[in-house]
C-alpha cells in the first residue's frame, strides 16, 4: 500500500500484522508471538518488520506472517510518488505484507497426530461426517434413510457428508475420515436407532458421547466449538511448557538441542551477538514481542547490559 503520511503507513503495517494475528489464532487455532524483527530478520529495505512467530510440534518456530513499514525507501528507489494538496509531488509512504502457503503447512504441523490430519473446525471444508452402521441389506436400507432423516435441516448450518458407501466396511470409513481429518464423526447403528441417539465422535481427543437425536445439530454446533478451543489451548499449553527462561550460554546451547523449543533471553542489542548465537547454536532471534516487559538484564552471549527478553529458536 502507499500512504501520505509515515504514521499512516505505520497504522496499515500493525493492522495487517493485527488480521494475521487473528487468523492465526481465532481460525486456524494456532497460537502465535507478535513482535519486531531484529535489524539483521527484518525485510531488506523496510524501516520495521513486524511478525507473528508460531511454534510447531517439533519445537521449532515458523515465521506464520510479517508485515512491513518500508517507509519511503522503495518510493525513492523507484520514484513513486503522489500531488499532494499543495499540488506538490511527495514521495509515498509504503507498507509490504503477506502470508503464504507455508500456513498450510503451520496447520497440518501444528494440530495433526499419528492417526493423520486434524483440522480446525472454523476452518475445515467437512466438518462432520455421518456414517451409518448396517449388516444386512434390510438394515443398510433403513440405516441409511436413518442418516438422511437425521441431516435434514443441517445445511448451511455444518458442512456434512453422509458416508453411505456400500463397498467399505465401518472401520475402514472410521480410519479415512480421522486421516483427513474431519473434526465430528457421527456413527448411527441399529441400537441407535431403538434409542432415539446417535454417538458422536471426537477427532481431536477421540472421545465417544451419545447423544438424543433430538437437537443433535445444536449439540454439534456446541462441541465444534469446543473443540475449536481445545485445539487452540492444547497448542498455547504445549507451546508455554516449552518455553524457557534462560540465563546461561551453556545452559542454552544445550537445551535448543533438546528438549527445543522457545528461548527467552536476554540481548544487548548488537549484531555481533546475534551472529555468534546464530553461528554455535543454529538458533535465531525469532521476535522481540510487542508485550516485551522492561528487565534489566545481562546479554546471554556477551553481558552487557540488556532491558528486556527476546525469543529465539531454531526455525523453519
Amino acid at each position: 500500500t502507499a500512504h501520505a503520511t509515515e504514521e499512516e503507513a505505520e497504522e496499515e503495517a500493525r493492522n495487517i500484522l493485527e488480521i494475521y494475528r487473528t487468523f492465526a489464532e481465532e481460525y486456524m487455532a494456532m497460537p502465535v508471538i507478535p513482535g519486531y524483527k531484529t535489524e539483521k530478520e527484518k525485510f531488506a529495505g523496510a524501516v520495521r518488520t513486524y511478525t507473528i512467530e508460531a511454534m510447531m510440534q517439533d519445537r521449532r518456530a515458523l515465521q506464520a506472517g510479517t508485515s512491513h513499514n518500508l517507509g519511503q525507501n522503495f518510493a525513492r528507489a523507484f520514484d513513486v510518488t503522489y500531488q499532494d494538496e499543495n499540488g506538490e509531488q511527495q514521495y509515498v509512504w509504503a507498507t509490504s505484507w503477506g502470508v503464504s502457503t507455508r500456513l498450510i503447512g503451520a496447520l497440518i504441523m501444528t494440530h495433526s497426530d499419528d492417526q493423520g490430519l486434524v483440522l480446525p473446525p472454523r476452518l475445515a471444508p467437512l466438518q462432520v461426517v455421518v456414517v451409518p452402521i448396517w449388516r444386512g441389506d434390510e438394515e443398510m436400507e433403513r440405516l441409511k434413510e436413518a442418516a438422511r432423516k437425521l441431516t435434514r435441516g443441517w445445511e448451511g448450518v455444518v458442512t456434512f457428508k453422509i458416508d453411505d458407501r456400500e463397498n467399505y466396511r465401518p472401520g475402514w470409513k472410521f480410519n479415512e475420515w480421522e486421516t483427513r481429518g474431519v473434526p465430528i464423526r457421527v456413527e448411527l447403528g441399529p441400537r441407535d436407532l431403538e434409542n432415539n441417539q446417535a454417538v458422536l465422535v471426537r477427532r481431536d481427543t477421540g472421545e465417544k458421547i451419545s447423544v438424543s437425536q433430538e437437537g443433535i445439530l445444536e449439540e454439534i454446533q456446541n462441541l465444534l466449538e469446543d473443540i475449536q478451543r481445545n485445539l487452540f489451548e492444547r497448542a498455547r499449553r504445549y507451546r508455554d511448557e516449552h518455553t524457557f527462561v534462560v540465563d546461561d550460554y551453556d545452559e542454552f546451547k544445550q537445551k535448543i538441542e533438546e528438549p527445543g523449543g522457545f528461548f527467552k533471553i536476554h540481548w544487548c542489542g548488537s549484531r555481533e551477538c546475534e551472529d555468534r548465537l546464530q553461528e554455535e547454536t543454529k538458533a535465531t532471534i525469532r521476535c522481540i514481542p510487542f508485550d516485551q516487559e522492561k528487565e534489566e538484564g545481562r546479554c546471554l552471549l556477551c553481558g552487557k547490559p540488556s532491558h528486556g527478553r527476546v525469543i529465539a529458536a531454531k526455525a523453519y
